[in-house]
């Protein structure tokens, strides 16, 4: 079982921005950056005024995802992490086995390390370089990015409440705003950030 890092348990300041790693293949990389692109826009919807950092962390393609992934849970410098790759099939090897791998080894990485981790890793069941399918796939990477950052912001919330001895199943909406924000502010959707 892994031990804690001196860099995991050093306590950060209270309320401060969640740090994000988001790993992106560089495979279609016009396609995939729409990712980054919409899981940044709803961090700003989510976190108004104190959004996340998020570094963002090329590698070739998405089997190199989980290694790097990973490395930077064990460095203990994020909260979460977010992969983001388009896995089609090319001809030479069937891409299901690739994303399979690459799913099943970030679930892994995440269990290992205690670091929560996202996908954002799509295998369409047919995709063709025209127009049509880019722009499409394109889209999609928007919404699915927006998708990864309520995720993310829902489960760091989840995690903030467990370590200030709150059960997960009790915690309201009120209980998960942003500590940023007044009695009075709300935060869309009820799902935002870490509050110590």
């Amino acid at each position: 079982m892994n031990q804690p890092t001196p860099s995991q348990t050093s306590a950060r300041p209270a309320g401060a921005p969640p740090r994000i790693a988001f790993v992106q293949a560089s495979w279609h990389a016009d396609i995939v950056r729409q990712g980054h692109a919409g899981f940044v826009a709803e961090c700003a919807r989510l976190w108004p005024g104190a959004p996340p950092d998020v570094a963002v962390h090329p590698v070739p393609g998405a089997f190199e995802i989980p290694l790097l992934a990973q490395r930077l849970a064990r460095l203990g410098a994020v909260d979460a992490i977010v992969a983001c790759a388009l896995v089609v099939d090319g001809g030479i090897y069937r891409h299901e086995f690739v994303a399979r791998a690459v799913i099943d080894a970030l679930m892994r990485v995440q269990l290992d390390e205690g670091v929560p981790v996202f996908s954002v890793v799509l295998t369409p069941k047919d995709f063709h370089e025209h127009e049509t399918h880019r722009a499409f796939f394109s889209q999609h990477f928007v919404a699915k990015g927006a998708e990864a950052a309520r995720a993310c912001a829902q489960t760091l919330a989840a995690h903030a409440a467990l370590d200030r001895g709150q059960a997960v199943e009790t915690i309201r909406s009120a209980d998960i705003r942003p500590r940023h924000l007044s009695a009075g502010g709300s935060t869309p959707g009820a799902c935002a950030a870490l509050t110590a």
